[in-house]
């Protein structure tokens, strides 16, 4: 563990730890999106905030399930739409330019690893910026449904409501008492984000693909999870029994706290900048006094 230390501990200690494994499987989650403004979903002891998740089966049998859902995310949306990557985000897409991590895993459905410049990255629970048919297939972009919903519903555009995580708000029941679904354009099917919801599984491919980018990799580094949900913490377990080290930045408890070999308390947009600079990953000046007095290069 990394309590107590000093952030040029901290820096030095995640920094060395990547330099020793340089195909490190990075597995990212809600934390490490927080400060580009999009709330996470737990507290520092991993309990969960605010009200349940929609469960998956519930929304594809349920019209007012879909509706509760659609109402909230048209209110929630815009908060998503406009956020962009933090330091955090960036600083990963320039390590993995350097060589200095391997392929990137991500809980969040945000779309921010990409937009930061990342390329390996493989989204485990899909990206809130699609929107799939689920009768005929066809997918088109969430903007493109927020303009439906926006003239189906001009009334709650301009409703205020507590942004919740992936574009979700907290609502009164009773807006939902006239609210108009948004309908596929091609068939007039039912549209439903195309996110894996609680309640249901990865796609086996997908599944299969992350299973075999940890198997590729020397180690694993988790940032921003706190790995209460399996889909994240079997990476960890994975890990463990295959004798590869792991490390965490996080604010808070982890799930795996048990397995973690270096755990470091700090806020990933301010301490992964600085370890992409000591490794040389970005153009930012390195701090030669650190650099002298940890000898990590």
């Amino acid at each position: 563990m990394a309590e107590g230390f000093t952030q040029q501990d901290k820096t030095a200690q995640l920094a060395d730890f990547l330099a020793r494994h340089r195909k490190t499987l990075v597995l990212t989650g809600a934390g490490l999106s927080t400060a580009s403004g999009i709330p996470d979903y737990r507290d520092r002891d991993g309990v969960r905030r605010g009200q349940e998740p929609i469960q998956g089966p519930d929304f594809r049998k349920s019209k007012a399930v879909q509706k509760r859902y659609w109402a909230r995310s048209m209110v929630g949306w815009p908060v998503l739409a406009q956020a962009t990557p933090n330091a955090g985000h960036r600083a990963l897409a320039a390590l993995e330019g350097a060589g200095r991590i391997g392929a990137l895993l991500t809980q969040n459905v945000d779309g921010l690893h990409q937009q930061a410049g990342s390329h390996a990255v493989l989204e485990l629970h899909g990206n809130i910026h699609s929107v799939i048919c689920l009768d005929c297939g066809v997918r088109v972009p969430r903007a493109f449904v927020q303009n439906q919903l926006v003239e189906a519903n001009p009334l709650l555009a301009g409703a205020l409501a507590t942004p919740l995580p992936d574009g979700d708000a907290q609502l009164e029941p009773g807006a939902l008492d006239d609210f108009q679904l948004p309908a596929c354009t091609h068939c007039s099917g039912t549209l439903m984000p195309d996110v894996i919801f609680f309640g249901d599984t990865l796609p086996a491919a997908r599944s299969a693909c992350a299973l075999a980018e940890m198997e590729a990799a020397d180690a694993l580094l988790v940032v921003g999870s706190s790995l209460m949900v399996y889909s994240g913490f079997r990476f960890c377990r994975l890990a463990a029994a295959a004798n590869k080290p792991i490390a965490a930045v996080n604010l808070g408890r982890t799930r795996a706290d048990d397995l973690i070999s270096l755990k470091i308390e700090d806020s990933a947009e301010r301490l992964l900048p600085q370890v992409a600079t000591l490794l040389h990953a970005n153009t930012a000046p390195i701090p030669i006094g650190l650099i002298q007095q940890r000898g990590v290069l």
